[in-house]
């Protein structure tokens, strides 16, 4: 079959020129790192002046379940 109203390659090019991916906007937080406009800092977890993110307490929370595993896997050897 053949197709009957067939784009041509300039038309095909024209509507593809808006496909293009555009960079992520960075911006500097207030400790320094850079970090994605509109969003909380990944480094600090502020946002427009006040903490949003307990990083810390997150951070604390991720080695203490650390911890507690490699605990029971040590349990699981013996």
């Amino acid at each position: 079959m053949v197709v009957r109203m067939r784009h041509t390659r300039a038309h095909t090019a024209n509507r593809r020129s808006h496909h293009a991916l555009a960079a992520q906007g960075l911006t500097k937080c207030e400790c320094g790192n850079m970090r994605v406009s509109h969003r909380a800092c990944p480094a600090c977890g502020r946002y427009n002046g006040r903490v949003v993110v307990d990083v810390a307490g997150k951070l604390a929370a991720r080695q203490a379940k650390a911890a507690k595993k490699e605990g029971a896997k040590s349990e699981a050897q013996k």
